[in-house]
């Protein structure tokens, strides 16, 4: 009896019915993996095996840390991805900057001096909240400096305010003057110096860049950074800030808008339409909005890029019990899996790399459950709906689209079609800047496309893509374009069966442009490799 996964008529009811437990997942992954880096993962041997393990983009924290620790840092990445041979290739790593932005905090207790002490405070108790500067080392249980100097004016009373990730809250009982208010301790808790501030449900009027983000993206220039992870993104006029400063020197630089309070959620649109992409960062996130709201917010940005083009971050908290311990919890697995279910192009490990006991076997978790989740991605029924509903699909192109874009789109759909009709085993595209590579991840074929580039920042960018597998080629090009063709696609077959994706017989989908350059896509071929890596012109058996 032919089933309905056979027929195309399946739902995707049926399809989680044929889910087989205990099969191997597949050889390759399309989601990609950002490890944040820090104390616990710096050094040139583990960020080697993070590398092998999985790694493909390394996010540098500017929260904390000077320029010369950061810099170190970076040398050290590029030193681990010149070494690492995963899948016994060298692989791009790329190189993200996230910015501190515009964060609000508390002063320092009294006579704390250089060492750590703490201050309890009750919940039911009075306390006076603060902006006069005289006042920014006499933090005590009774009194609270915050460096953010409009509060008074932006807080209404009854609103609350969340210390330290929320661990504490304090609700506004009166405004005495322009720089005082009287809070009552809702959630009481033991407070520290310099701790993180949020007003939930406040539209907090900081600059999106302060003088010290201007100095840090400036720093990122000279560092060859490939990406932006651009925190606290309230509207569009932010992202086109942060442009302003990158300059036509980093106009290549990718842009990744941090949605982490209600109002970036309430601009998303204009948002996603500015920047390069989106990162769903859910810790502050989890402050600024109920936290039973936040999957909400995940699953309804992620649709969003998802149909716009554009790749989509989820971050924070993933495999958080992995700082401490060698195994995740169950709900944090589930966690990762959903969110790949939802359409994340990557998924992103904060504390668990930069800090952990566990940085590598958190990144080889985060790796497994990834390729188990993709299993389970109803791949040929989102292709079906993106096409339909995609509002730079085909349906909905303008009348006045450029030509190539439409020839672009044609064959990309095209080969992501064939890919699913022949159950080919890749697809191999080749490509000057990327953009091939970045239209057919929108449609998320369930075969890895290896993207083969002769420019090193575009493999690097090209991590952040579902499903693309970023190869630097570094050959020099012959006379003949064509001969130049062959060779970068023998070039993406050896990396295939490196990776185990490719074997004797495997029919292969090839995307290539019919002259030298970018914004030539127009030819798909289907071809199928033989046990010494060539072609065969036709199917074996005809």
């Amino acid at each position: 009896m032919t089933s309905l996964l056979e027929t195309g008529d399946a739902c995707s009811l049926i399809h989680r019915t044929n889910l087989a437990v205990f099969e191997n997942s597949r050889a390759g992954r399309n989601t990609g993996i950002i490890c944040t880096i820090g104390p616990a993962s710096r050094e040139v041997a583990t960020l080697k095996s993070l590398v092998e393990a999985g790694m493909n983009v390394a996010r540098m924290n500017f929260s904390h840390g000077s320029h010369d620790y950061h810099r170190q840092t970076i040398c050290n990445v590029r030193e681990a991805a010149d070494i690492a041979r995963p899948f016994g290739n060298k692989r791009p790593v790329a190189i993200a900057l996230d910015t501190k932005g515009p964060e609000i905090r508390t002063g320092n207790l009294a006579g704390s001096g250089e060492g750590y002490s703490e201050v309890v405070l009750e919940g039911g108790s009075e306390v006076t909240i603060t902006t006069n500067k005289k006042d920014y080392g006499n933090c005590s249980s009774t009194l609270i400096y915050v460096d953010y100097e409009n509060i008074v004016n932006i807080m209404e009373v009854g609103q609350l305010i969340y210390v330290d990730d929320g661990l504490m809250s304090l609700e506004v009982k009166e405004k005495k003057d322009s720089q005082t208010m009287i809070c009552r301790v809702v959630n009481g808790g033991a407070l520290g110096s310099h701790k993180g501030v949020n007003l939930p449900f406040s539209k907090v009027d900081l600059p999106a860049l302060s003088e010290r983000d201007i100095g840090d993206l400036k720093f990122g220039l000279t560092q060859g950074i490939h990406m932006v992870f651009a925190s606290f993104i309230r509207k569009a006029s932010d992202v086109n800030s942060i442009r302003s400063v990158l300059g036509d020197e980093g106009k290549k630089i990718a842009v990744i808008s941090k949605i982490e309070n209600k109002e970036g959620i309430d601009n998303i649109d204009e948002i996603i339409e500015a920047s390069d992409g989106i990162m769903v960062a859910r810790g502050d996130m989890g402050i600024e909005i109920p936290a039973q709201k936040v999957f909400i917010a995940q699953k309804m940005i992620i649709s969003k890029c998802n149909l716009a083009g554009k790749p989509v971050i989820c971050a924070t908290q993933m495999l958080e019990s992995m700082t401490v311990n060698p195994r995740p919890t169950r709900a944090e697995a589930s966690d990762v899996a959903n969110a790949v279910l939802d359409g994340a192009d990557c998924v992103m490990l904060s504390g668990e790399t930069a800090k952990g006991a566990y940085p590598l076997e958190a990144v080889k978790m985060m790796n497994d459950i990834c390729r188990e989740a993709e299993v389970a991605w109803y791949s040929s029924q989102y292709f079906y709906d993106i096409r339909r509903y995609g509002n730079t699909g085909l349906g909905l192109l303008q009348p006045d689209t450029p030509s190539d874009r439409i020839i672009a789109e044609s064959t990309c759909i095209a080969a992501v079609d064939a890919s699913f009709a022949m159950k080919c085993a890749c697809i191999v595209v080749l490509t000057t800047s990327g953009k091939t590579a970045m239209v057919m991840s929108r449609y998320r074929p369930l075969a890895p496309m290896l993207v083969v580039t002769r420019d090193e920042g575009v493999a690097a960018r090209l991590h952040l893509w579902s499903g693309c597998f970023p190869l630097h080629y570094t050959q020099p090009r012959p006379d003949a374009w064509m001969e130049d063709v062959d060779n970068r696609v023998r070039f993406a077959v050896v990396a295939g069966r490196n990776m185990g994706c490719i074997k004797d017989g495997s029919k292969v989908v090839v995307v290539t442009g019919w002259k030298m350059g970018s914004g030539s896509t127009n030819t798909v071929r289907v071809l199928t490799v033989d046990s010494k890596g060539e072609f065969i012109n036709k199917n074996p058996g005809e």
